[in-house]
C-alpha cells in the first residue's frame, strides 16, 4: 500500500512538473514545445525507473513499535513546546476570551490525521487544557478564495462571532493561486500570478476593512503561506517566488492597519528534517499543524505583550 501512495505522488508530481515548466516558458513556439516534448521524454523515462525501483525494492522492516515511538516523540516534543508558550502567556488571558479563525482548508484542519481541526483545534484543545477560559470558533472552508470569503463576512453566525472576537485568525489566499493554474492550464504565465495578485490584494483589504467593520476592536491576525512543493520541486524558484511575492502582498498589506498583524509560516516547512505534509502532500499534517499553532500562539503573546506595555506608557 505505502509502495503505491508513493507511486502516485511521484505521478502527480511529475504532471505538476510539466505544467509548470509548461509555465515558465518565454513564449510557446515550435522550438518551446520540442523543449516541453524533450523534457517530458525524459520525466517519463525517469518516472519509469523510479516506479520500477519501487516495485524492486526490498525494505526492511521496521517494528511498528520504534516507529510509534518516533511519532510520539516528535509530536511530544511539540506539544511541550506549544505549552510552554502557553505557559508563558498565562497572564495575558487572565480574563475571558473569544477567538474567530475564518479562511480556507488551513483554518479547517484539512490533512489533521488526528481530525482534530489542524491549529485551530490544537490551539482549542491547548487551552482547554490549561484551563484558560477562552473559546475558538472555526469557520474554515474547504477550497475558499479570498472572493468567496468576503461574501462569507456578510453571513449573520460569522458576523455574529467576530462581533463578540477579542481575536481574529484569517488563512487565506492559497486557492486563489490555485485558481489561476487551473483557470489557465494551458497557457499560464509568470504575469498572470502578477495581475491576480493584484486582484487578491484589493479582495484582502476589503476582507480586512470588513473585519474592523463589524468589531474596530478585534485584533486580526493573517497566516501566510508556506511552500507545498519545496520538498519535491524545490530546483522551479519561480514557485517559490510565486509564494514569497504573495507572502509579501499580504505582510504590506497588513502593515496598513494598527490591528492586524502577519504571522510567517513559510521558515516553519522549510529545509524541514520531518515529514510535515500530510498524505496529499499539499496541506499539513498533524506536525505541520502543531507548529502553525505554536507560532499562532508565540505571535499573539507577543502583540498582547506590545499592547500591554503601549498601555503602560499611555497610562504613566
Amino acid at each position: 500500500m505505502q509502495k503505491i501512495k508513493t507511486a502516485i505522488f511521484i505521478i502527480t508530481g511529475f504532471i505538476c512538473v510539466g505544467v509548470f515548466l509548461f509555465v515558465f516558458l518565454p513564449d510557446h513556439n515550435q522550438s518551446g514545445l520540442k523543449s516541453v516534448e524533450a523534457i517530458a521524454s525524459v520525466n517519463q523515462e525517469k518516472l519509469i525507473n523510479t516506479v520500477d525501483a519501487l516495485e524492486n525494492v526490498t525494505i526492511k522492516d521496521v517494528p511498528k513499535e520504534a516507529v510509534e515511538k518516533n511519532e510520539n516523540s516528535i509530536t511530544n516534543e511539540i506539544k511541550a513546546k506549544v505549552r510552554e508558550v502557553v505557559e508563558g502567556a498565562l497572564d495575558l488571558f487572565i480574563k475571558e476570551h473569544k477567538i474567530v479563525a475564518i479562511g480556507d482548508s488551513l483554518t479547517e484542519g484539512v490533512g489533521d490525521e488526528s481530525k482534530n481541526g489542524g491549529y485551530v483545534g490544537i490551539l482549542n484543545n491547548t487551552f482547554e487544557d490549561n484551563n484558560l477560559n477562552i473559546t475558538v470558533d472555526n469557520f474554515g472552508k474547504k477550497g475558499n478564495r479570498s472572493d468567496q470569503l468576503l461574501k462569507r463576512l456578510e453571513k449573520k453566525d460569522i458576523v455574529a462571532a467576530i462581533e463578540k472576537a477579542d481575536i481574529v485568525l484569517v488563512t487565506i489566499g492559497a486557492n486563489d493561486i490555485m485558481k489561476v493554474l487551473k483557470s489557465n492550464f494551458m497557457n499560464v504565465t509568470m504575469d498572470l500570478f502578477e495581475e491576480e495578485k493584484v486582484e487578491y490584494s484589493k479582495r484582502l483589504t476589503a476582507i480586512m476593512d470588513k473585519i474592523n467593520e463589524i468589531n474596530p476592536e478585534t485584533q486580526v491576525y493573517l497566516i501566510g503561506f508556506y511552500n507545498p512543493f519545496e520538498r519535491h520541486f524545490g530546483e522551479i524558484k519561480e514557485l517559490s517566488m510565486i509564494i514569497d511575492n504573495w507572502n509579501d502582498t499580504g505582510k504590506s498589506l497588513t502593515e496598513e492597519y494598527e490591528n492586524v498583524r502577519y504571522i510567517p509560516t513559510i521558515d516553519l516547512f522549510s529545509h524541514s528534517t520531518i515529514d510535515l505534509l500530510a498524505d496529499d502532500e499539499f496541506h499539513p499534517n498533524i506536525i505541520g499543524y502543531k507548529r502553525m499553532a505554536q507560532r499562532v500562539l508565540e505571535y499573539i503573546k507577543d502583540s498582547k505583550e506590545e499592547t500591554k506595555m503601549t498601555n503602560a506608557v499611555i497610562d504613566s
